[in-house]
C-alpha cells in the first residue's frame, strides 16, 4: 500500500504540474496576467534569443516524440512502473515548458498589429477559443488518462490498466486531430503578432505537424483497419476534406 501510495502522490504531482504548466501557456502566449510572457524580458541579440528560443523548443519536441513512441515505452517500462510511464513522460514535459517559460528571450519588432479595441478583443477572442477546443478535446478522448493519473489511480485501486478504446466523439467527427487543432488557433491568433512570437508558432506548427505523422503511424499499426477507415474518412486538422475526380478537385463538408 505504501508503495501505491507513492506511485499515486508521483502521478498527482505530475498531473498538477502539468495542469499549472498548460494554464500558464495560455498567460504566456498571450502576454496576459503572468509575470513572464512570450513578449516580455530583456531584449538582446536577435541572433542569440533565435538560438536559445529554437534549442529549448528542439528539446520539447524530441522528448516528446522519443518517449510518445511504443517502442521506447516498451523498454522504459522495464525500468520504471508501468503505472507511472505516462506520468513521467508528463513531468518531463513541464519541466521543459517551465524551462521555456523561465528562459524564452523576446523578438519585439512586430509583424502585424490590430488597432482598434474591437478587433484586439475578437482575436483574442479566437486565441482563447483555441484553448478552450484544447481542453474539451483532451476530455474527449480521456483527460486523465492523457495526462497520467488514471494510470496511478487504477494502480492505487489494485486494478489492471486497460487503453482507452477507441471512439470518435463530438469534435473528432470533424477532424482527426482537434487538439493541435486548437493549439495551432490558440498560437496563431494574436492581436500583436511579434517575431518572437512568430518563431514560438512557426517552430509548434512544424512540430505539430511532424508529430501528427508519427502518432497517425503509430494509430495505424496498433488500430489497423479500424484507423485507416476513420483516415479516410474524416479530414485531418481542417473540417473540410479534398476529393479529387478526373481533371479537378473538389471540397466536401466533413464526412
Amino acid at each position: 500500500m505504501a508503495a501505491r501510495l507513492s506511485i499515486f502522490a508521483y502521478g498527482l504531482v505530475a498531473y498538477s504540474a502539468a495542469m499549472g504548466a498548460l494554464l500558464y501557456a495560455i498567460g504566456f502566449v498571450g502576454n496576459v496576467v503572468v509575470p513572464k510572457s512570450i513578449d516580455s524580458g530583456e531584449v538582446g541579440s536577435v541572433g542569440t534569443a533565435i538560438l536559445i528560443n529554437v534549442l529549448i523548443l528542439a528539446a520539447f519536441a524530441v522528448q516528446h516524440t522519443i518517449m510518445a513512441r511504443p517502442g521506447f515505452k516498451a523498454r522504459w517500462t522495464k525500468i520504471v512502473p508501468v503505472a507511472i510511464e505516462r506520468s513521467t513522460f508528463v513531468l518531463l514535459a513541464s519541466a521543459i515548458l517551465i524551462l521555456l517559460f523561465w528562459q524564452w528571450r523576446p523578438i519585439p519588432a512586430v509583424v502585424w498589429r490590430f488597432e482598434p479595441e474591437w478587433a484586439r478583443a475578437i482575436v483574442y477572442g479566437v486565441s482563447f477559443f483555441g484553448w478552450f477546443v484544447v481542453f474539451y478535446s483532451s476530455f474527449l478522448i480521456d483527460h486523465f488518462d492523457l495526462f497520467g493519473l488514471r494510470q496511478v489511480v487504477l494502480q492505487l485501486r489494485g486494478k489492471e490498466y486497460t487503453h482507452p478504446v477507441f471512439r470518435t466523439v463530438g469534435a473528432y467527427h470533424l477532424v482527426r486531430h482537434p487538439l493541435m487543432l486548437g493549439l495551432l488557433i490558440a498560437f496563431w491568433f494574436a492581436p500583436t503578432m511579434t517575431y518572437g512570437h512568430l518563431l514560438f508558432a512557426a517552430v509548434t506548427t512544424g512540430y505539430i505537424l511532424i508529430g501528427i505523422q508519427l502518432e497517425e503511424r503509430d494509430l495505424r499499426a496498433a488500430l489497423g483497419e479500424e484507423y485507416a477507415h476513420y483516415r479516410s474518412t474524416t479530414p485531418m486538422l481542417l473540417p473540410v476534406q479534398w476529393k479529387r475526380y478526373p481533371g479537378r478537385e473538389h471540397v466536401s463538408g466533413p464526412t
